[in-house]
């Protein structure tokens, strides 16, 4: 009898905990996962993915604290609206699409920062086969909306940055100047739209 009272206590917890949290879709229409780099020590290039999906739980609405992340980029839709520059990006010299199809993020801590609203994002980043962990900053917008077809929705700007060559993106070339072509550290710089998915 003590046993089957703990069980039912255990699944009315478990139910309830499920209940509470709320699991968001990322919009990738609404969406933009960007990047730029230095370019021959004057200048920026910037570029995006263009494919990519995403899953977000969290505690409660407005609540991110500990928030789940899972992402996955399609490599092979990078854009720097340069194509025979994309054609170097997917190739061996950078991230070797062949081999190498996808970009995944998965989130390990989501920590409230010093202002309200932003949070310290940590997760695991794998990219051309190397998994590393990187820290971001996210900054949540003020509120939830509901559009005129009755979806609620809510979004972060994410910041950050990561030194391609410690993924084994290594291509360079010197410049007679001195300094390189293209600059190891990369500029993370993402628009996330989510839509929160229904309760079933």
């Amino acid at each position: 009898m003590k046993t089957t009272i703990k069980t039912l206590v255990a699944a009315f917890v478990f139910t309830l905990s499920a209940k509470a949290q709320t699991n968001w879709n990322v919009d990738a229409s609404h969406s933009k996962l960007g990047f730029a780099v230095t370019h021959m020590m004057v200048s920026e290039t910037e570029g995006k993915f263009k494919i990519y999906e995403g899953k977000v739980t969290s505690k409660k609405d407005m609540d991110f604290t500990d928030a789940t992340i899972d992402f996955s980029v399609d490599v092979n839709s990078i854009n720097t609206d340069d194509e025979k520059r994309d054609g170097h990006l997917k190739s061996a010299d950078f991230f070797d699409v062949a081999n190498h199809p996808k970009i995944t993020f998965t989130s390990t801590s989501m920590k409230p920062g010093k202002v309200k609203g932003t949070y310290i994002l940590t997760g695991d980043l794998t990219m051309h086969g190397v998994t590393k962990k990187v820290t971001l900053t996210a900054i949540g917008a003020s509120k939830i909306v509901k559009d005129p077809w009755g979806m609620e929705r809510y979004a972060f700007k994410v910041m950050g940055k990561l030194n391609r060559s410690e993924y084994g993106l290594k291509w360079n070339a010197a410049l007679e100047a001195g300094g390189v072509a293209v600059s190891e550290s990369v500029n993370i710089n993402c628009t996330i739209e989510l839509t929160k998915a229904k309760q079933l």
